[in-house]
């Protein structure tokens, strides 16, 4: 049966081009806008609270970030701080959550204010720090980096390690740059690609993945090259550059406490007029060997997300479909055609840990998506049906007595 229409949890006042969710907080954070042009589209960062009612998700606005003429097109999170991607700079911003002041404050003025914020959208807010009228979020910019010297002027990716000690950031300057976190110090900076660098992923041993748009999908050390990945080498009708790398990223593997995978999304260099499909490919996450690839499609990839278990990878297209794949085997598990009005551009799964499993209500997992029109969906995966194992216990049982039984009817003197 397929799957629902999913879900519009959000609609911004301005086009969405990144999604986080907080690890221990049911809280989800989105940002984008229209950029310096003159537009009247505003650019900010909103907050939004996400909680069961009436067993469904909904999400309500908490409070939102006036960014001014910078539209945030990356986004990490680590904790309490966001890295956010604007233009050719890093924004660093700390948020905190209040609890709303006491019943002196929570008066019919209060409410009201409060009640036509949500209603209307954004509020304004200064660049170095703004506060939601009801001071439940509060924001703090902490510092400014320029990642990007481009003449594009544009930071395409940022990721966190796990650990929140180290930031990289890759622009379309081709340059990987390793910063110290809290203090941003720059440790690094070296030209990784010959064009732009279209995703990071960082992993054990602070190696450091990236893909570009150079065709190539490479393995760092520091500034070494540890080894340049080679999807297709065991598909031998695929010439080297009719594919370039999307999206890179490490997921846990299900039931094994410290192992980790890597997991790569290819897509057609050139449009045809009958587009061949876009392909995933998992590696083992220390020796960066290819474990399997599939077509997933002949929509383009534009976004890659992991679960936190490494259960389900979720993707994006440029068409506006979403899909769900399991990473045992790469197959799919779920698909919506044209969930978006245009194209998807980020993904983001809701935590498995609490308050996430909360969120939840039943489901095997939820992905949020949101995309240049402006809207966050939300997509759930009903939980597979399975056997107990008793109950599987006892039918292999029953097979057998029913073999035998079967076995003394055609061949009485059997046993």
């Amino acid at each position: 049966m397929a799957p629902r229409r999913p879900a519009e949890l959000y609609r911004a006042p301005f086009p969405l081009y990144t999604v986080r969710l907080h690890a221990r907080r049911p809280l989800a954070i989105t940002a984008g806008g229209g950029g310096a042009a003159k537009t009247g589209i505003r650019n900010g960062v909103h907050f939004l609270q996400l909680e069961q009612i009436g067993g469904q998700l909904s999400a309500s606005l908490l409070h939102c970030h006036d960014t001014e003429t910078r539209a945030t097109m990356t986004m990490a999170l680590a904790g309490d701080v966001i890295a956010a991607g604007q233009d050719n700079s890093c924004h660093i911003l700390r948020f905190s959550l209040q609890e709303p002041e006491g019943p002196a404050t929570a008066g019919t003025e209060g409410s009201e204010e409060k009640g036509a914020r949500r209603r209307r959208g954004p509020a304004g807010g200064a660049a170095g720090s703004s506060q939601s009228r009801a001071r439940e979020v509060r924001v703090e910019s902490l510092q400014r980096v320029r990642t990007d010297f481009s003449p594009d002027a544009l930071q395409k990716a940022v990721r966190f390690s796990a650990d929140g000690a180290l930031l990289a950031t890759g622009g379309a300057d081709g340059f990987l740059r390793l910063w110290e976190f809290p203090s941003m110090r720059k440790m690094l900076e070296f030209r990784a690609h010959d064009g732009e660098i279209e995703d990071i992923a960082l992993g054990p041993d602070n190696k450091v993945v990236t893909a570009g748009r150079d065709f190539q999908c490479c393995v760092w050390q520091q500034d070494q090259l540890v080894t340049g990945l080679r999807w297709h080498e065991n598909l031998p009708g695929i010439p080297d550059k009719a594919y370039r790398y999307q999206a890179c990223r490490f997921g846990a593997v299900e039931g094994s406490a410290g192992a980790l995978r890597l997991y790569t999304v290819q897509v057609p260099h050139k449009r045809e007029r009958r587009p061949p499909p876009c392909y995933l490919t998992k590696w083992d996450g220390k020796s960066f060997l290819p474990l399997l690839t599939r077509p997933c499609g002949s929509e383009v990839v534009s976004c890659l997300s992991i679960s936190d278990s490494g259960t389900f990878l979720g993707l994006g297209t440029v068409t506006g479909s979403v899909a769900i794949h399991i990473a045992f085997s790469l197959q799919r598990l779920y698909y919506v055609k044209e969930a978006h009005g245009i194209v998807v551009t980020d993904v983001a799964f809701i935590p498995e840990s609490w308050p996430g499993r909360e969120l939840l209500g039943g489901h095997e997992a939820a992905l949020l998506s949101v995309a240049v029109d402006s809207r966050c969906k939300l997509h759930l995966l009903p939980t597979r049906r399975s056997l107990p194992v008793w109950l599987l216990l006892l039918l292999c049982a029953g097979l057998i007595v029913a073999t035998i039984l079967l076995l003394q009817l055609a061949f009485p003197g059997f046993l």
